[in-house]
């Protein structure tokens, strides 16, 4: 272990913390996916698209127009992510936003782009890797535990050939 580093286990008990007092006070789990899909239907719903009888039903159901984003906790869930993760790298001495934006715009545009295609994609399929993963996997739902291993086992794959055609390039 690194010296500076906080030991992994520690992070696992608290995000399972997090879980019991979700389920608890919330009644439901966590997962990054909602908030973006009620912030997404109120965003197509006040621009007319997905709302009326033509609407797709996909859209319908899994980006709500009705429900206002302010009134869903997981809005302040995936803020204070993002709040968080700007500390952490300030504190870190990582360099700021902007001087990244301005060293790749192109790279940030292609990146914005692909995470809101995979945040419309993981809404159509009802949720995200995350939600299924932890809230899932904390209902003991059988998804989940057969998509975890096979999830985790295709990373540590790639990563390893990744790394080796690295070596021999």
């Amino acid at each position: 272990m690194n010296a500076g580093r906080t030991n992994p286990l520690w992070y696992g008990v608290t995000l399972g913390m997090v879980m019991l007092a979700s389920f608890a006070l919330a009644g439901r789990g966590i997962g990054a996916s909602g908030a973006f899909a009620v912030t997404g239907g109120r965003l197509l719903a006040a621009a007319g698209v997905g709302t009326g009888d033509t609407a797709p039903p996909a859209l319908v159901e899994r980006l709500p127009g009705d429900v206002d984003p302010w009134d869903d906790w997981l809005v302040f869930e995936v803020l204070g992510v993002f709040i968080g993760g700007a500390i952490a790298a300030r504190v870190a001495g990582s360099r700021p936003v902007s001087e990244a934006v301005r060293a790749a715009p192109e790279r940030q545009l292609r990146t914005f782009a692909g995470g809101t295609l995979m945040g419309l994609g993981a809404r159509l399929a009802w949720g995200c890797t995350s939600g299924l993963a932890l809230t899932g996997g904390a209902l003991l739902a059988t998804g989940a535990w057969i998509f975890i291993p096979i999830a985790f086992g295709a990373a540590i794959l790639v990563t390893r050939l990744a790394r080796q055609g690295a070596r021999h390039a």
